[in-house]
């Protein structure tokens, strides 16, 4: 539970604990305190009223009058005195009620929480065995009850003032902390996303400092990491459109003409066979398997290095693609918007182009089940913009990219661009952005 609230708060409530409990230390400290400074206070007042009731008692023996002595002596006393004579039979006033009803005095709940001591003496006063009354000390203890409020209200003021002079001495030590940490974390999650040009800002505690310029520069070896990736799949790249390109002229080279050369042989053997015997119906045989041959090895060429990229443009490319997947699939209503300009890029970033959609539109007719499918090739800035949907059936769960894909996404990250599968509306999109130099107008033809 601790570990899950915020830096913040685990800062502010210690300390806000801490006051708290020193404020509550204070007043029991002040509660005990106060018993014993009231007692010790009014020893002097007790022991002066023991001896204003022994001469009250000698001057009544030796009085002709007792009884008048005792009357002037009580109209003596002054109502506010804390010795008072009271009548015998007459109830005593509470000792601590005296002073503590008036409206400047200490609130009732903080005398009630007091532990006052019993400060009620009574002294009697007789003569020859009568009691007449006794003289009783009732102190008024509304002086020394706010004289204790007060003490309790600069207590508290300074636990108050402390308390807030230290939250913003927190706060602000907190806002000094927790911002280089803000600016870590957000910088990590750069780093996460693969955005390594960024720099963390430096600030500051030094360990805080330190861990900022320890991402600092973990961010420059991913990004030379990275970009010698790319420069690696690049080279690997090359090596197998280099590969292909080999291969595809053994196969034209070599195979081609063998083929061509089988089917002129059996196209000749068919004219010089009785059109009846078995020996022409073989021969046709031999003929329909050499030209089905023929297609295949075109389109193996076709598959592993397209002849028309480099020889008429990478839009045409694309267009003859397109115009064999519509006589291939002709149940998929095939729409595209493919910028004529294309035909400005060549090299590995034509050749990537033509495969991603040459890929995409493959797991089209294979896989997707669509009966409409739109191909999108445009330039947005400097940037290639290749979009691929259908609204077939989709993708399994947890299996994005297929092994055909997989090798579209290396030769992409080759190029630094990105490739994405997404599935929104029933339909599902091959997405990639690849970086190119803007487009140059394509020259109008008389």
């Amino acid at each position: 539970m601790w570990q899950r609230l915020s830096f913040s708060t685990q800062l502010f409530l210690p300390l806000g604990l801490l006051f708290m409990a020193a404020l509550i230390m204070g007043g029991v400290l002040l509660h005990v305190f106060t018993t014993g400074q009231l007692a010790e206070e009014n020893q002097p007042a007790q022991r002066s009223t023991k001896a204003v009731a022994e001469a009250l008692n000698n001057a009544l023996r030796s009085s002709d009058h007792p009884r008048r002595t005792l009357d002037d002596f009580v109209r003596m006393l002054d109502e506010s005195s804390d010795i008072q004579f009271l009548p015998a039979g007459a109830v005593a006033p509470p000792f601590a009620s005296r002073g503590l009803q008036g409206s400047h005095g200490p609130p009732k709940w903080f005398v009630s929480l007091l532990s006052i001591p019993d400060l009620h003496i009574a002294f009697p006063v007789s003569l020859n065995g009568e009691h007449f009354g006794d003289i009783v000390f009732v102190p008024d203890l509304s002086a020394a009850l706010f004289e204790t409020w007060v003490g309790f209200l600069a207590l508290a003021g300074f636990v108050v003032a402390l308390t807030g002079l230290t939250g913003v001495v927190a706060y602000v030590f907190a806002g000094s902390a927790l911002r280089p940490l803000q600016d870590l974390g957000a910088g990590l999650t750069r780093l996460r996303r693969g955005d390594y040009a960024t720099p963390i800002s430096v600030g500051g505690p030094p360990e805080i400092r330190q861990s900022c310029e320890e991402a600092n520069a973990l961010a420059e070896t991913l990004a030379q990491l990275s970009q010698d990736n790319r420069d690696l799949l690049h080279r690997l790249v090359s090596l197998q459109d280099d590969e292909r390109r080999d291969l595809a002229r053994e196969l034209h080279d070599e195979l081609g003409p063998l083929l061509f050369g089988i089917r002129v042989g059996t196209i000749a053997l068919v004219d010089a066979s009785p059109p009846a015997g078995n020996l022409s119906s073989s021969a046709q045989e031999v003929l329909q398997s050499v030209e089905a041959l023929q297609q295949t090895n075109r389109r193996i060429l076709d598959r592993l290095r397209p002849l028309y990229i480099e020889e008429l443009g990478l839009e045409t490319s694309v267009q003859t693609l397109l115009r064999n997947f519509r006589k291939q699939a002709p149940s998929i209503d095939l729409t595209d918007t493919v910028d004529p300009n294309l035909n400005a890029i060549d090299g590995p970033l034509a050749q990537t182009v033509y495969r991603v959609i040459q890929e995409a539109l493959t797991n089209v007719l294979r896989h997707a089940g669509a009966s409409h499918a739109h191909v999108q090739a445009t330039f947005a800035g400097e940037t290639v913009v290749i979009e691929i949907s259908d609204d077939g059936g989709g993708f399994p769960e947890g299996n994005l990219f297929g092994r055909g894909l997989t090798g579209m996404h290396e030769r992409v990250r080759a190029l630094s661009g990105s490739l994405s599968l997404l599935r929104v509306d029933d339909r599902t999109y091959v997405r990639c952005r690849l970086p190119a130099e803007p487009a140059r107008e394509a020259p109008v033809s008389d």
